[in-house]
């Protein structure tokens, strides 16, 4: 089964353009229903224009979040002009939604009714926005659904040309790898890397990273395993160090955690490629 729902996050950010761009080439490529989400979170730094908050009665909001909230659906009733107008010109079947509470959990919700969901990375010099690496992680574990995560810097029009997988032979990897078929059906290229790979009852073998490379190279894939070592490096800087040397335009991974625990348990490598990302990635739990 194919891409047939895609929901892509709208928002009032200067990387939107091209995550957008981004969805409407996907959704072309896939003949898919594209779904535009805006979500409205006050809980993300009051003050910052496009927000979200709880659904409340407006008169009785401080004054400070009324002007806010109508900040916010000025701001949205132009974003979903723009959305329905780049629908009609694409030739598009597709649908908008406006929805006013926790961000996190909405984008969860929404996620889960959809194949893709196509969202931004957190700009770290917009002091307008604050908290969304922690929406993004929130999302992953909550949809059931894949993550594919845009850089806020740069524009990717097609992704899925030379593939990066991060493999570590772990149910989440295994995941990723599947929820990233329908991308990367037409790679060039599809590398799979592991980090310090380990042997025994499921580490990676004899041969690390063979045994998933076979698996994909049945569905028609150029696939290549590699290995490497950190020494001493962080793996997510790894990853994207060999994306940069092997031009890699998405990066595949699983992405890991609880949300009590979630720097314990992470490891910090998901937490760091929403980070420090520099190419599209995905990411499935």
């Amino acid at each position: 089964m194919g891409i047939k729902d895609i929901l892509l996050q709208v928002d009032a950010g200067a990387a939107y353009p091209a995550r957008l761009d981004l969805a409407v080439g996907l959704a072309q490529r896939h003949g898919a229903h594209l779904i535009g989400l805006c979500v409205f979170d006050v809980r993300l730094v009051p003050g910052a224009g496009f927000r979200a908050i709880e659904r409340v009665d407006s008169m009785a909001l401080p004054e400070w979040q009324f002007q806010l909230r109508t900040e916010a659906l000025e701001a949205a009733a132009k974003l979903e002009s723009d959305f329905r107008e780049r629908l009609r010109r694409n030739g598009l079947q597709g649908e908008w939604r406006l929805v006013e509470g926790d961000a996190a959990a909405t984008i969860g919700l929404h996620a889960r009714y959809a194949d893709l969901a196509v969202l931004g990375q957190e700009d770290p010099d917009d002091s307008r926005i604050s908290g969304w690496t922690a929406v993004l992680q929130q999302a992953l574990l909550s949809s059931g659904r894949p993550l594919l995560i845009v850089p806020y810097a740069g524009r990717f029009a097609q992704i899925g040309r030379r593939v990066l997988v991060g493999w570590n032979a772990r149910r989440e990897a295994a995941r990723a790898v599947h929820d990233a078929l329908p991308l990367i059906e037409h790679a060039e290229a599809v590398t799979v890397l592991a980090v310090d790979p380990h042997g025994g009852v499921g580490g990676h073998g004899g041969e690390p990273a063979a045994d998933i490379s076979r698996h994909l190279a049945r569905h028609g894939l150029r696939v290549a395993a590699a290995q490497t070592v950190s020494a001493g490096l962080d793996t997510a800087d790894v990853l994207l160090n060999y994306a940069a040397d092997h031009d890699a335009d998405l990066i595949v991974i699983g992405g890991y955690g609880h949300p009590r625990v979630w720097e314990i348990v992470m490891g910090g490598v998901t937490r760091a490629l929403l980070q420090r990302m520099t190419v599209p990635v995905l990411m499935s739990h």
